[in-house]
């Protein structure tokens, strides 16, 4: 029988994801500075060696594209909603030695967006013959990738709002839901969330906002002993949960806490989800999100670093992202060494 499993992100990757922002996006009143920081990632991302993979617009009038490396930056034309390839783009499980690229439905996080074109991104990715791995049709089960967490080695961390949110797999019992994901991902454990939340985020907690998983048996997670603030009784409830979680051997895990920024509102007064636990893991570094704010940006770089002694952990600024509720892990999706035929 073979061994099926869904790689953890620090393992060996091909390439990141990225898609661009253009006209036609929700960024288009801030469509400039927006794009600087997809091009300060991209630059990150290629400066560490690591290939990028972007989409971009069929209309080359909407694509206003730097010049990237085209040996390390490539470009396929693919029609888009928006820009969060994390969710939108393919999860990839491996299968005896064979890579899989799973086809989840997307419905905008729980049908608040349009996502016609954006569920049809690995479909068609696929058909332009992209991928060098098996294709998977899984449309009958709404899962983003932002949503989920695995060790590489069968455990799996979650959060019970997202996954069990009405307006996604309403239709599925807990139980249900649990026994599809260890079916499809080769799962042994499930570690699910009850609590944590971030004001402003559209996506019902997703894990990666929250708390993620890193080498030897760690979490990383975000916390705060500031008690005015409105996160503080949820996060603190959330820990209790990381606390008790166990390994596969039934050992703790080891927890490193993560800042939560100052409060950044946007033009109309509304809190935005800055999170450092939304970092990007790629061959040989780390990508941290920060938020102009010295001292929690520095704490977190330092925290991530604990995680990843082996790795170059590099800052890039994201302000410009929350602004649209997101950071930087949810704008990129890698995918596993030998999976991209490009």
């Amino acid at each position: 029988m073979n061994h099926l499993r869904i790689p953890a992100e620090w393992e060996s990757q091909e390439a990141v994801m990225l898609v661009w922002p253009h006209k036609n996006t929700d960024w288009a009143y801030m469509l400039r500075e927006v794009q600087e920081c997809f091009t300060n990632i991209i630059q990150a991302i290629n400066n560490e060696g690591e290939k990028v993979i972007l989409i971009v617009p069929e209309d080359p009038e909407e694509q206003n594209i730097p010049e990237f490396d085209k040996r390390q930056t490539v470009c396929i034309a693919c029609p888009t909603n928006d820009t969060w390839a994390r969710d939108t783009c393919a999860i990839t499980t491996e299968s005896g030695g064979r890579l899989i690229v799973n086809d989840f439905k997307f419905n905008g996080w729980g049908l608040k967006f349009a996502a016609d074109k954006d569920n049809l991104l690995t479909s068609r990715l696929f058909g332009k013959g992209i991928f060098k791995a098996d294709y998977a049709n899984r449309l009958n089960f709404t899962l983003e990738g932002g949503s989920i967490e695995s060790d590489g080695n069968g455990v799996m961390l979650t959060t019970a709002e997202c996954l069990l949110s009405k307006n996604r797999n309403g239709e599925f019992s807990k139980s249900q839901i649990e026994n599809y994901l260890k079916d499809v991902f080769g799962l042994k454990k499930i570690l699910w969330l009850g609590h944590g939340f971030l004001e402003g985020d559209d996506t019902d907690s997703h894990i990666d906002t929250l708390a993620r998983l890193a080498p030897d048996n760690t979490i990383l997670y975000v916390a705060t002993d500031r008690k005015d603030d409105i996160h503080f009784e949820a996060l603190a409830a959330m820990e209790g949960e990381l606390k008790q979680f166990t390994t596969l051997n039934g050992a703790p895990y080891r927890l490193i806490s993560l800042p939560l920024p100052e409060a950044i509102y946007d033009e109309d007064g509304l809190r935005l989800p800055a999170t450092y636990a939304n970092f990007l893991i790629g061959n040989g570094f780390v990508l941290v999100p920060t938020y102009g704010q010295p001292e929690y940006d520095n704490e977190a770089l330092s925290k991530i670093a604990l995680a990843f002694p082996d790795r170059k952990i590099i800052g890039v600024d994201c302000n410009a992202l929350i602004r649209q509720h997101g950071s930087l892990h949810c704008v990129t999706m890698q995918f596993p060494k030998n999976s991209i035929s490009l």
